[in-house]
């Protein structure tokens, strides 16, 4: 996931590129915002994104609800 030379030692929010499978770390930091919950979500624990969005979500049901509140879920 992150390389040594794209961890930061002082905190703050990343800039991220979301990729099919891959993120890429434009902007050092150690967490990224979840895009419907505003919770942070440390870059280890990140799993769950839109490519198309570029956004972050820190559980499956927010990335579901995102979904579903533009059309694209039941």
């Amino acid at each position: 996931m992150l390389g040594r030379y794209e961890r930061t030692p002082q905190g703050g929010e990343a800039k991220v590129e979301y990729g099919d499978g891959t993120m890429r770390v434009v902007k050092p930091g150690t967490f990224v915002r979840c895009a419907v919950t505003g919770e942070t979500i440390g870059l280890d624990a990140l799993r769950y994104w839109s490519v198309a969005r570029q956004e972050a979500y820190a559980t499956p049901e927010a990335a579901m609800s995102r979904l579903k509140a533009i059309g694209y879920a039941p």
